[in-house]
């Protein structure tokens, strides 16, 4: 089946907001260019009505114009090589992929080849959460992380000492992959496929990790809170910075405290600890 191939050109700041909210409609492959972005789905996947409400939110403040196309099936794995650059998270995490070379000066490294699954360290969301996993204590840790999408966040808390990692999405692309990387960076931990419902994870868990969004978020914060250990805590990104207040509005009633917060490129990142 042929892709439907959309050429967005957009202000810079705008591109990774755009892969965002599109790939929260049924877009699975993304292409940055000098321009803007290439995005791609799926004929049968495609919602006009969703994809037109996305480009009228950010067309006037992100300058966006486009053009439609249809594209036929390419070697994704080949444009990722040529598109996919390595991400480095202060001093503390260097991501690559397999054909980049090692480098020095970091505390980690995470090998991930990503396919096209989202969570690649690009994305803020993704850096932010990462950078937070550098101030909580991992070692000798039970660690969940929900939506693991590519699996750099179990992958980042097996490198932090945790002593047991699981992880779970509801993709079964992004399970293939995530399982594909887990082994690249030496974890022996399967990804396992469905909603956290669906999967039931037993707890108690020291550190529960969730970068989704935020209607998923405020859905679960009850599930999280309960798996978690009495002050463990509870990372979560996803949502925009002016989305902080509902997520701690949530947080707060289950016994959840805010512990840290940060944002880049308007979106947030949040540290939250169970009291006992």
């Amino acid at each position: 089946m042929d892709y439907l191939e959309f050429k967005i050109k957009c202000l810079d700041q705008f591109r990774e907001i755009l892969i965002a909210e599109l790939s929260m409609i049924g877009f699975d492959s993304f292409l940055e260019t000098e321009e803007g972005i290439d995005a791609y789905t799926l004929d049968s996947d495609f919602d006009r009505v969703a994809f037109d409400e996305v480009i009228a939110q950010y067309k006037v403040d992100a300058d966006i114009t486009l053009e439609e196309g249809i594209m036929p099936k390419v070697n994704w794995n080949e444009e990722w090589e040529k598109n996919y650059d390595p991400i480095a998270v202060d001093n503390l995490v260097y991501v690559r992929a397999s054909f980049h070379s090692s480098q020095p000066g970091f505390t980690h490294e995470i090998v991930i080849n990503p396919k096209m699954s989202f969570g690649t360290g690009h994305h803020a969301t993704t850096f932010q959460m990462l950078r937070h996993q550098g101030e909580i204590d991992h070692q000798g840790k039970r660690v969940l992380d929900v939506g693991s999408g590519t699996g750099i966040l179990a992958i980042m808390a097996h490198l932090r000492g945790a002593s047991q990692v699981e992880a779970f999405d509801i993709d079964d692309w992004c399970v293939d992959n995530g399982n594909e990387n887990f082994d690249l960076n030496g974890l022996t931990t399967r990804m396992d496929l469905g909603t956290i419902r669906e999967v039931n994870p037993q707890g108690e868990f020291d550190i529960v990790l969730a970068n989704i969004n935020k209607n998923v978020l405020l859905d679960e914060m009850n599930i999280y809170t309960d798996l978690l250990k009495d002050n463990g805590f509870l990372l979560i990104s996803g949502f925009y910075t002016e989305d902080i207040e509902d997520l701690i509005n949530c947080a707060k009633p289950l016994g959840l405290e805010l512990i840290s917060q940060q944002s880049k490129d308007n979106w947030a990142a949040l540290i939250l600890q169970k009291k006992a």
